[in-house]
């Protein structure tokens, strides 16, 4: 038996239990050594009955003073209850639906019992215990793990097959890490974490487990980081001159800030050096990212290169589109568009006059991916809304400033007209170890390299023709958090508003006071102003309510209706959520920014959305169901133009943590803020709500309680690679292993 085998080989594992387990993602006994707990119980003290604490999970030893007996009070309902008794007192135990209990437990045999003692007068009890023999000890009189679970799989299970497989196949002997990192830091083994992550001999062996593990996963994802960034700047890009900013300061209706002037000019920098640009621009809502995305295109264009701007959804497409051409068809600029609902002979076009190098700037959707798109001279690539593309999309995109339609080849080396690496690498070729290499006959690359004095044929290994990256992000990431989620990038910020924006008021409100905010919601109509309902979920019974969560949550479909027939009856109720098709949604967004929809109902399908300059209010329903960062963005749909906007969040939570945590937003604006407050209560599984924000899956380490490891990993993994910048030694070999493992399962893990 090795890590390989299937958990169905394994002893009590038929195919229902097999199942239940995959629903957890353990299908080998390799996926269940790593499959780490969630918590642990202390079962290490045994108290008498009388002793016990009251209302504390404990272990009590006692013996079984009468036969369980058993009771059907009705269908789908049994009870099972006994009573131990030690020296000093008695103790009632009742079992839910555990009719095996019956044969489990011998009168006259002493046997440990785990759970809650409750108290009446002089009556102690206990309801569902776990209990084993005395002199047992599988899982009780130890630190006992506990894993997630799911449906037919119980926490015994888990523990008693981890169990069996340390003993089958105990952790690998080999270090990841170099001993002097282990040494320098004061790490536990490798080996020994492995074994006691799940069954700790003390709380001093369970700190020191966690530490190294956290310790190593971060020291395997900032090494891989940098591994990227290494291979980023090992290439050549076409060198795009700068020129005076005068030029295109003129075409603007406004002056700048500070920061979009920094910014601009870190862009003009990274263009200009003859280096792969691979930067973010990250800044609030309204901050003025679309501003830095129109110059660094102006650059590309004057330089004599083409851009590409992808957004993702059509509808942003377009106002792009429109707001890009409007700015820059003055300076001589050929702006395009292509979406996926265009004609066929539009697109024909289109695709027609990117090839022959007729458009200086294409904006798009995922359409600009496609097989049949192909540039002339593609120099710059702008993505909009980073979290929302993949690597995988990026470096697809990016692809297309190698020969139009060239396969790619996977090598070291293209011999005779250069190359161009897509950049990044997407996860799958990292994890390969080897680069994706297009060839590339263009004369942008030609120019590329002759202004750094070499000819394709000179070029060195690792230069590779590469296009620039430009990304953009509206949703703020504390810089800590950005320096690991986007380790390939260069992390840019605006945080400077533009002048005479109007703060957003921002409520938080009980329902009670519903009535209330409908007659607000109608006065604001009546004056022209337009308004977004956001709710946390599609249809009624849809998600099951979290621990102290609502029972009625705000359902889209069934709130739409109500609002549409008995709240705002003569008003026109627009409805789009993640489950209409595109067109449809599209449909629903553009009807709201034409005005001919009053009202929005809506799930967060918006947050990335179009601007509507007339929208002025924002409601969300269960307000608690959404993290800091989410509502943030929320309310960046509202506000956009000269009238004072609102932001209401309707709440019944009465838990002083979660009020405090929404109250927060009602008290600053500032993104960055929220940010880390919403890191620091929420950790980054849910930063940007489910799923959305790419991070990688890591099985430990939390990237906000665990700062301090993290800094002694990042300063380790750094020293490491200035050792090895490729580490290509043979005793760095278990550690690239562990990188690349760590990319493969995590092929988003740039988004």
């Amino acid at each position: 038996m090795d890590r390989s085998t299937a958990l169905t080989a394994l002893p009590g594992v038929g195919p229902a239990r097999g199942k239940a387990l995959g629903r957890l993602g353990l299908e080998t006994v390799g996926d269940l050594l790593e499959y780490y707990p969630r918590s642990y119980e202390d079962r290490t003290r045994t108290y008498s009955i009388r002793e016990a604490p009251e209302g504390e999970a404990v272990c009590v030893e006692a013996t079984v003073a009468e036969p369980p007996r058993l009771s059907r009070i009705r269908k789908g309902l049994e009870l099972v209850k006994t009573r131990a008794v030690d020296a000093g007192g008695m103790l009632h135990l009742t079992f839910f639906n555990q009719s095996y209990v019956r044969q489990a437990l011998g009168v006259g045999e002493d046997y440990v019992f785990y759970g809650k003692v409750e108290r009446s007068g002089r009556l102690a009890q206990m309801t569902n215990p776990t209990f084993e023999p005395v002199g047992k000890g599988r899982f009780t009189g130890r630190i006992m793990p506990v894993y997630a679970l799911t449906a037919g799989v119980s926490n015994n299970l888990v523990a008693g097959l981890v169990e069996r497989g340390l003993a089958v196949c105990p952790p690998a002997g080999r270090e990841t890490l170099p001993p002097w990192v282990v040494e320098r830091f004061a790490l536990m083994a490798g080996e020994e974490a492995r074994a006691q992550i799940h069954f700790p001999t003390g709380f001093p062996q369970l700190e020191g487990a966690r530490r190294r593990l956290i310790f190593e996963e971060l020291f395997a994802l900032t090494a891989g980081m940098g591994l990227l960034r290494g291979r980023r700047e090992a290439g050549h890009a076409p060198v795009i001159p700068a020129r005076p900013r005068e030029e295109f300061l003129a075409l603007l209706p406004f002056a700048p800030t500070g920061a979009q002037s920094r910014v601009m000019e870190e862009v003009a920098r990274d263009l200009a050096a003859g280096r792969p640009m691979n930067r973010l621009v990250q800044g609030d809502v309204g901050s003025g990212k679309t501003l830095v995305a129109a110059f660094a295109a102006w650059l590309t264009a004057l330089g004599g290169y083409q851009c590409a701007l992808m957004a993702p959804t059509e509808i942003l497409a377009r106002q792009h589109y429109d707001s890009l051409t409007a700015l820059l068809s003055p300076a001589g600029l050929r702006v395009g568009l292509l979406t996926g609902s265009m004609t066929p002979r539009e697109k024909r076009a289109m695709g027609e006059a990117l090839a022959a190098g007729e458009v200086d700037l294409a904006v798009g959707t995922h359409a600009l991916l496609t097989q049949g798109v192909a540039f002339r001279n593609l120099a710059l690539v702008i993505t909009d809304e980073q979290h929302r593309f993949g690597v995988a999309q990026r470096a697809a995109l990016a692809a297309k400033g190698a020969t139009p339609g060239a396969p790619p080849k996977v090598g070291r080396r293209v011999s005779g007209e250069g190359r161009g690496d897509s950049l990044p690498p997407a996860a799958d070729e990292m994890a390969e170890g080897v680069p994706v290499t297009w060839e590339c006959h263009g004369e942008a690359q030609r120019a590329a390299l002759a202004a750094k004095g070499t000819t394709p044929e000179e070029e060195t290994e690792g230069d590779g023709i590469q296009p620039h990256v430009l990304v953009m992000s509206a949703t703020p990431i504390p810089r800590t958090l950005a320096l690991i989620i986007y380790g390939d990038l260069e992390v840019s910020v605006i945080d400077q508003l533009p002048a005479g924006r109007q703060k957003i008021e921002t409520f938080l409100v009980h329902s009670n006071k519903r009535e209330r905010l409908y007659a607000f919601v109608r006065r604001l109509v009546e004056e022209g102003r337009q308004a977004y309902f956001v709710c946390p979920t599609v249809e009624e019974g849809e998600e099951p309510p979290g621990e102290g969560a609502l029972p009625d949550l705000k359902a889209v479909t069934t709130y739409a209706r109500e609002l549409r027939e008995k709240v705002f009856p003569g008003l026109a109720v627009g409805l789009v959520h993640g489950k209409m098709k595109p067109r449809e949604k599209e449909a629903a967004m553009a009807a709201f920014a034409r005005g001919e929809t009053h009202i929005l109902v809506s799930t967060t399908v918006i947050e990335v959305g179009v601007d509507v300059p007339n929208a002025a209010v924002m409601v969300v329903e269960n307000a608690e169901r959404f993290g800091l960062s989410q509502l943030h963005q929320l309310r960046g749909r509202v506000g956009r133009g000269a009238h004072q906007s609102y932001c209401i969040l309707i709440s019944d939570a009465a838990n002083p943590d979660t009020r405090g945590r929404l109250k927060a937003l009602t008290e600053t604006g500032d993104g960055f803020r929220i940010a880390e407050e919403d890191l620091r209560l929420r950790g980054p599984g849910d930063f940007f709500g489910k799923r959305q924000h790419g991070l990688p899956q890591l099985r430990l380490a939390d990237l906000a309680g665990d700062m301090a490891v993290l800094r002694e990993a990042q300063a380790g993994a750094e020293e490491l690679l200035r050792r090895d910048p490729t580490l290509s030694l043979p005793e760095h070999r278990p550690l690239l292993e562990e990188v690349r493992r760590l990319f493969r399962e995590n092929a988003d893990i740039f988004n």
